[in-house]
């Protein structure tokens, strides 16, 4: 089987490739390092069956042959983060939604089926927990910056789905709640890699707003599980799944969890939102996934630990700081 993975030097993306190549599959990458890095990648290249290309789905020409070479696309390419999407919303509407529509017209045209990853920020401020994948969205006013990502993101899976119902494309749609793991930075504001950082650093470990707020982290291994065998089966086409875990903790509990695992001498400091991001900013103050739909499809859901999740973290930090004294 070949596999096309766009933004495939990400996090998520780097580690979906290194999946598939251990089963036999052939993969190619492609992405433009605007947030994803070589490093993801670097002991993948000259292996069999891989090979990738620096580039950005905007370019339709590289677009339409990479595609046409694929048997599935994974496109996970987009604006990530959100201090980056606060910074630079232009970039995050246009990337998501035209990179999307791309990817989507091309793929049409030669009925190659599309994995696309979505957010679970589209759920937005809605209080209907846990998220159910046919439940509503409750998006926040468009003067708060945030909302941009999530509203691109949700046009995006009506994108998916209009494409599904016009042309017959087979598409699916995932909703990723708080994947971490090795490999991960907190460059744009992903809260678990920046904490085990300055813990490690004996620097401020930062919560914004008042730490009460509570999230699902999934561990990336269970994610790219759950994400292959939802693209091996043909009842997923024209479906959406939320993926991650249910096991909810609140963000003062996640840094003080990270104090303790890595022994750190940091101090706990809590930034107000404005401070943090901008005036006005908005934040959820519970994201809970329901993954009934994901455990009937699949037979189980994702239960790795947040402190295994945390160990595994430490521990890809610290082998990153070894190798680069040792270099």
């Amino acid at each position: 089987m070949r596999h096309l993975i766009t933004g495939g030097a990400g996090f998520i993306g780097s580690h979906l490739a290194e999946a598939l190549l251990a089963r036999g599959d052939q993969v190619t990458v492609l992405d433009n390092l605007s947030t994803g890095s070589i490093d993801n990648i670097e002991h993948l290249r000259g292996a069999p069956r891989f090979s990738y290309t620096i580039g950005t789905v905007a370019n339709e020409p590289l677009l339409a042959e990479l595609i046409d070479r694929a048997d599935k696309i994974h496109h996970l390419a987009a604006a990530v983060g959100v201090q980056l999407i606060i910074k630079s919303p232009v970039r995050t509407i246009e990337t998501n939604i035209g990179g999307t529509e791309l990817v989507l017209r091309h793929a049409a045209k030669k009925s190659k089926s599309v994995f696309f990853a979505s957010t679970s920020e589209v759920y937005g401020k809605s209080t209907d927990f846990p998220f159910r994948e046919d439940g509503e969205l409750v998006l926040g006013a468009p003067p708060i910056g945030r909302w941009s990502y999530a509203c691109s993101k949700a046009l995006d899976e009506f994108l998916c789905l209009a494409y599904f119902h016009e042309h017959g494309l087979p598409a699916t749609i995932f909703r990723l709640f708080n994947t971490v793991g090795p490999r991960q930075v907190g460059h744009y504001g992903m809260v678990l890699p920046t904490f085990v950082r300055q813990a490690l650093e004996d620097a401020p470990i930062t919560v914004f707003g008042t730490g009460r707020q509570s999230r699902c982290f999934s561990a990336v291994g269970d994610v790219v599980r759950a994400w292959i065998e939802l693209s091996d089966r043909p009842a997923s086409v024209g479906q959406t799944y939320n993926i991650g875990s249910n096991l909810e903790i609140s963000i003062g509990e996640l840094a003080a969890l990270v104090k303790e695992a890595t022994g750190s001498a940091s101090p706990i400091e809590l930034i107000p939102y404005e401070r943090a991001y901008e005036s006005g900013f908005e934040d959820m103050p519970r994201r809970v996934p329901s993954l009934s739909r994901l455990e009937e499809a699949l037979g189980w859901i994702p239960r790795t630990s947040i402190r295994e999740i945390i160990d595994s973290v430490v521990a890809s930090f610290t082998e990153r700081s070894c190798a680069i004294q040792a270099a």
